[in-house]
C-alpha cells in the first residue's frame, strides 16, 4: 500500500513538474513583481487557523522542514511558502526573500533564519506586520505549491502583544482571503467544535457557500470520537471538502510521521472508517496541487485581461500628463494653449450656452443660471408703483402741498412734484440692481476660476497665480458694473423721459376712471376704479383742491413706472451680457498674460519647475508600466501551457 501510494505521488509530481511548475513559477514571478499592488489579484492558497490549531505542523509536513515554534504567535508576518519539487537535487536549497534581500539558509537553520527575518520586519517584540516574508524551498519530493501562512488568530493578547492584536490579525487575514481568487486552507483542530472556530467565522464572511474553502483537520489522533460525523455532516459549509491528518509527534522524522499516519487511519477502530480519499498529508498535498492548478487555469484569462486594461489605462494616463517643460519657449506654448482652451470653454458656457463639457452639472450651465438670476431680479422689482401711504392718493397730495407756489395756477400739475415722487420710488428699490450684479459676478467668478483651474490642473504651481489674476480681473469688472448701476439709477432719478408709446397708452387706460372719480369721490366713501378695484376715497373730501391733481399724478407715475422697471431690467441685462463677452474675449487673456508672463515671465518660470506630486506620479506610472509590460510577457509565455494543460 505504501509503495503504491509513493508511486502515485511520484507520478503526480512528475506530471506537475512537466506542466504545472512553469505555470506556478510564472505566477510566483508575478507575485515577485508585486503585480498585486496594481490591483491585480493572483490565485493564492491562504492558510488560516486559530492559534494552536496545528497550522505550523501541517505546513512543516508539506514542506518537510521545521518552522519556528514557541509560546504565543510564532507567525508574525505573512509567510509566502514557495515549494518546488526538484528530483535532481541532492541537497535541499532554501532561501528567504524580503525587503529586496535574498538570504540563503539550510534545513537546520531555517527556523532561526525565519525568526531573525521576522524580527527585522516586525520588530523584536511580539507585534505583527503586514509586510510579507517569502520562503523558497527547492527539494526533492515536496509538492509544487505556493501558500501564504498568516498569523494564528488569538483574541486575548499576552504579555508584550498590542491590545488590539486581534483586530490587527483579523485585518491581515481578511485582506488575504477576501479576493475571489484566494483559496482558503482552513486549519481546524479535531479537539474543538468547528462552528466555534474564529477562522471558520472569518472565512464564511467572504466565502459563504464554501466554494473556495478546503479544511484540514489536525490532531485526529487526539479526538477520534465523532470525527467521521463532523467531516461528513459539514455543518460549516466547507465546499472543497475535508482532509484529516495526524500531526508529527516529538522527534519523529517526516518519513516516520507519515508511516504512523498511514497506520493510524488504517487500524484505528474509529479513524479507519473515514474514507481514505480524505486522510493523510499526501492526499492533502495532492488536493492542494489540483485545486491550485484549477484555480490558476480559471483565473489566468482574467489576470491577462486586467493586466492589459491596467497597462492601457496607465499608458493613457501618462500620455495625458503634462510634458516636462524644458525651456521658456515650451512654457509659453503650453500656457497659450491652456489659455486658448479655457477661452473656448468659457465661450461655450458663458456666451453660447453649450453645456456638453459639464452635462450633469447644472451649476456650470452658465447662461441658464444667469437667466435665472435675471428673472429673480426682475421678479423682485415692484411691478406696480409702490406707495409710501396706503391711503389712496395721500402720498401724492402731501408732495403737491409741499410743491405748490404763490403764483401757481389751479389744477396745474407741477413737474417738480412728479420728480420728487419718482426719485423717492427709484431710490427705494435702487439696492436691487447692485445686489443682482454682485451675485452675477460672484457666480461668473466661480465658473471662470473652475474652468481655468481645470485646464491648468497639470501645472498646479501656477494655479495660485491664475486664481489671483482671475479674482483681480473680475473684482475690477464687478466694480465697473456697480458704477454703471449707480449711473443708471442716477439717470432714472434725473429726469422723466421716455419715447415708449406704451407710456401714453397705459396712462390713457388708467385715466379712464377720471370722470367717475371727479364726480363721485366727494360724496362717496369708496369707488371702483380701473386698475385699482375698490378704493376708499372718503378721506379725500378735505383735499378737494388737490384730489384731481393727485389722481392725475398717480396715473402718470404708474404708467411711467412700468417703463422704468422694464428699462432697468433690460439695461442691466444687456450690460451683463456685454461685460461677460468682454471678459471672455479680451480682458481675461490680457489680465492673465500680463500677470503670468509680464516683462520677466516670472509666472511662467514656475511651469518649468515640475511639482513634487507631478514628478512622483510620473515616476510611479513609468514604474507601473514597466512592471505591467514585464508581467504581460510573463503571462504570454504561460498561456499556451495553460491551454495545453486544460486539454
Amino acid at each position: 500500500m505504501a509503495k503504491a501510494e509513493a508511486k502515485n505521488v511520484t507520478a503526480l509530481s512528475s506530471s506537475f513538474n512537466d506542466h504545472i511548475r512553469p505555470i506556478l513559477d510564472a505566477v510566483d514571478r508575478l507575485r515577485q513583481l508585486k503585480v498585486m499592488q496594481e490591483g491585480i489579484e493572483l490565485p493564492t492558497i491562504v492558510v488560516v487557523g486559530d492559534q494552536s490549531s496545528g497550522k505550523s505542523s501541517v505546513l512543516e509536513s508539506l514542506a518537510g522542514i521545521s518552522l519556528p515554534r514557541g509560546q504565543g504567535i510564532c507567525t508574525r508576518v505573512p509567510l509566502i511558502m514557495r515549494l518546488q519539487d526538484d528530483p535532481y537535487l541532492s541537497q535541499p536549497q532554501l532561501q528567504l526573500e524580503y525587503k529586496d534581500k535574498t538570504i540563503p539558509t539550510s534545513e537546520d537553520g531555517i527556523a532561526d533564519a525565519i525568526a531573525s527575518a521576522t524580527d527585522d520586519i516586525a520588530g523584536s517584540g511580539k507585534g505583527i506586520s503586514n509586510t510579507p516574508l517569502t520562503l523558497v524551498v527547492r527539494k526533492s519530493g515536496v509538492p509544487d505549491l505556493t501558500m501564504v501562512d498568516l498569523p494564528g488568530i488569538t483574541r486575548v493578547p499576552v504579555h508584550g502583544q498590542p491590545e488590539n492584536i486581534y483586530e490587527q490579525i483579523s485585518n491581515i487575514i481578511m485582506e488575504y482571503i477576501t479576493p475571489k481568487e484566494s483559496i482558503i486552507l482552513n486549519v481546524l483542530s479535531a479537539t474543538v467544535d468547528f462552528p466555534t472556530c474564529e477562522s471558520i467565522r472569518m472565512s464564511q464572511q467572504v466565502d459563504r457557500t464554501g466554494e473556495r474553502t478546503l479544511a484540514v483537520v489536525t490532531k485526529a489522533d487526539k479526538a477520534p470520537e465523532g470525527l467521521l460525523e463532523k467531516v461528513t455532516a459539514d455543518d460549516v459549509n466547507i465546499g472543497l471538502g475535508y482532509v484529516c491528518v495526524r500531526n508529527r509527534i516529538g522527534d519523529e522524522s517526516y518519513e516516520q510521521a507519515r508511516a504512523e499516519e498511514r497506520k493510524l487511519f488504517e487500524t484505528h477502530p474509529l479513524l479507519s472508517r473515514i474514507d481514505k480519499s480524505i486522510v493523510g498529508i499526501p492526499v492533502l498535498a495532492q488536493r492542494l496541487m489540483q485545486i491550485q492548478a484549477a484555480s490558476i487555469a480559471k483565473s489566468l484569462p482574467d489576470i491577462v485581461k486586467k493586466i492589459n486594461e491596467k497597462l492601457s489605462q496607465n499608458i493613457s494616463e501618462l500620455d495625458e500628463m503634462p510634458e516636462n517643460l524644458g525651456s521658456m519657449g515650451d512654457a509659453v506654448r503650453v500656457f497659450l494653449h491652456m489659455l486658448s482652451m479655457s477661452k473656448e470653454s468659457l465661450r461655450r458656457l458663458l456666451i453660447r450656452g453649450e453645456f456638453d463639457e459639464f452635462p450633469d452639472d447644472a451649476s456650470m450651465h452658465a447662461t441658464a443660471r444667469m437667466a435665472d438670476m435675471l428673472d429673480q431680479f426682475s421678479g423682485g422689482l415692484p411691478s406696480d408703483c409702490p406707495s409710501a401711504d396706503e391711503r389712496f392718493l395721500m402720498e401724492e397730495i402731501v408732495v403737491l402741498e409741499e410743491a405748490k407756489g404763490i403764483n401757481g395756477l389751479p389744477n396745474f400739475l407741477p413737474r417738480n412734484a412728479f420728480l420728487i415722487l419718482l426719485r423717492r420710488k427709484v431710490k427705494d428699490m435702487s439696492h436691487g440692481p447692485g445686489e443682482f450684479v454682485q451675485k452675477v459676478w460672484a457666480y461668473v467668478e466661480e465658473v471662470v476660476i473652475r474652468v481655468l483651474l481645470h485646464h491648468s490642473e497639470n501645472y498646479p504651481q501656477i494655479q495660485p497665480l491664475i486664481r489671483r489674476a482671475s479674482q483681480n480681473l473680475i473684482g475690477n469688472m464687478r466694480n465697473h458694473s456697480l458704477n454703471f448701476i449707480r449711473e443708471t439709477i442716477e439717470m432714472e432719478m434725473a429726469a422723466d423721459y421716455t419715447t415708449n408709446p406704451d407710456y401714453l397708452k397705459k396712462w390713457g387706460e388708467l385715466m379712464g376712471g377720471h370722470d367717475a372719480f371727479t364726480k363721485n369721490y366727494f360724496g362717496q366713501s369708496s369707488l371702483v376704479l380701473p386698475g385699482f378695484g375698490e378704493v376708499d376715497v372718503g378721506h379725500l373730501r378735505q383735499y378737494a383742491a388737490m384730489a384731481e391733481q393727485a389722481f392725475d399724478m398717480r396715473m402718470r407715475i404708474m404708467a411711467y413706472w412700468k417703463i422704468v422697471v422694464l428699462r432697468l431690467v433690460e439695461t442691466v441685462g444687456l450690460h451683463i451680457i456685454c461685460s461677460v463677452n468682454r471678459l471672455v474675449e479680451r480682458e481675461m487673456e490680457k489680465e492673465l498674460v500680463g500677470d503670468l508672463v509680464g516683462p520677466r515671465m516670472a509666472g511662467l518660470e514656475r511651469m518649468l519647475d515640475e511639482s513634487p506630486a507631478t514628478a512622483a506620479k510620473r515616476e510611479r506610472l513609468r514604474k507601473s508600466i514597466e512592471l505591467l509590460k514585464e508581467s504581460k510577457e510573463v503571462v504570454a509565455v504561460i498561456m499556451d501551457r495553460v491551454v495545453t494543460t486544460i486539454k
